[in-house]
């Protein structure tokens, strides 16, 4: 790993042109072998008969499915955060977008099979609306819905980051500040009036594509294309981190008013960055959604987004693969003490969060890395070895 001097202004050009990281190093590759063998291993154990011992249900593969959303959503605050020292607590905003913008899509095709028996979504008719608003016009389209997805994010991303970073908010300002748009996101799609379902939001989905939401071949689908997105996504942050914008990022966190100093335009590095993650967690969450079966107000609480800042923090921040674990812990975690212990999990969530402050400052990744620090010390060791040989 690079360290913060090599990342500094002063080593950016030289450390650019230099080569530094690799972006499939060793952790990387181990990640991905272990990624796709889990992948590759319940999407095939899927479609094996239901009587089968090795088969997993359609319930369990979307669960799997729901986790790797919400890997990918960790994975995009940690580039935010790990990389560029930025906590944002309003993430949530982001991937709730892309959720309610393919929701949308969702919707169009349950048709007259809902309550009602109208083109319009059941809670439109109830409210006594009798056309589409505007702003749903052409969600009937998949292309468009994803589009959508991606967009709508990536816009409100834009915008408020280019006013918060162009005024320098920065550090526990921030954080409060994205927050504060979460909720305010939460309080407005809670109206009826907005066109967005109000504290029902949307449910009782059919189809994608023509092909039954509810089938253990859609499940399976879904679940593909949730772990694809998480190791295009988990590859898109390697790259950016061993390249020139990766090295500005970590100069920004390790010290901003020297970048600045040396006229980088810091405004703009953390703008695209922070654009990016926000797509990325947009389509997590429009891929969440049919998974999960509905898609609410809930979902911009700042509750959801502390939780990812959770995973990220439990994981070990700054590592990629170490959101990955956390989403995967946490969220394991809250599945099954839910199950048993519904009034006690917010508690174990708080004393999750005091251990990993107190004694995990690494989060999980760091106790993997010690294990696997002799491993790595014999293989440099080796290597020098033959080297010296020949």
């Amino acid at each position: 790993m690079a360290t913060p001097e090599s990342t500094g202004p002063a080593g950016l050009e030289g450390a650019a042109a230099g080569g530094g990281e690799r972006v499939f190093d060793g952790p990387t590759r181990a990640f991905f072998a272990v990624a796709l063998l889990f992948s590759a291993s319940v999407a095939l154990a899927s479609l094996l008969p239901e009587g089968s011992a090795l088969s997993v249900g359609p319930l369990k593969v979307s669960v799997l499915g729901k986790y790797l959303c919400l890997a990918t959503l960790a994975l995009s605050v940690d580039l935010v955060w790990g990389y560029m020292g930025i906590l944002s607590l309003g993430h949530g905003a982001f991937f709730a977008l892309g959720g309610y913008a393919f929701g949308m899509y969702l919707m169009r095709h349950i048709g007259d099979r809902g309550v009602y028996v109208s083109e319009l979504p059941d809670f439109m008719v109830f409210i006594g609306w009798d056309r589409l608003p505007w702003y749903w016009l052409g969600t009937d389209v998949f292309a468009y819905a994803v589009f959508l997805a991606v967009a709508a994010p990536g816009l409100l991303a834009l915008a408020f980051g280019w006013t918060a970073f162009r005024s320098r908010v920065s550090g526990v300002y921030f954080s409060i500040i994205s927050q504060a748009l979460t909720y305010a996101l939460m309080l407005a799609f809670f109206l009826n009036s907005l066109g967005f379902g109000g504290n029902n939001g949307f449910t009782d989905f059919k189809e994608i594509l023509g092909f039954g939401i509810n089938t253990r071949g859609m499940a399976t689908c879904l679940f593909a294309a949730s772990a694809l997105l998480m190791l295009l996504f988990y590859w898109c942050c390697r790259v950016i981190a061993v390249s020139r914008l990766g090295l500005a990022v970590r100069a920004v966190r390790d010290n901003e008013d020297r970048v600045r100093f040396a006229g980088y335009r810091v405004e703009r590095v953390k703008l695209s960055v922070f654009t990016l993650s926000a797509m990325a967690a947009g389509l997590a969450g429009a891929l969440y959604v049919p998974q999960t079966g509905i898609i609410n107000p809930n979902s911009f609480s700042p509750l959801f987004s502390i939780e990812v800042v959770i995973c990220v923090a439990l994981g070990g921040r700054g590592r990629l693969y170490g959101a990955v674990i956390g989403a995967f812990l946490v969220n394991w975690l809250k599945t099954t003490l839910t199950g048993l212990m519904p009034d006690a999990w917010l508690f174990v969530y708080g004393l999750l969060f005091v251990v990993v402050t107190v004694f995990l400052p690494q989060g999980v990744a760091g106790i993997v890395e010690r294990m696997a620090a002799p491993f790595a010390g014999r293989q440099k060791g080796g290597r020098r070895g033959a080297e010296a040989g020949a």
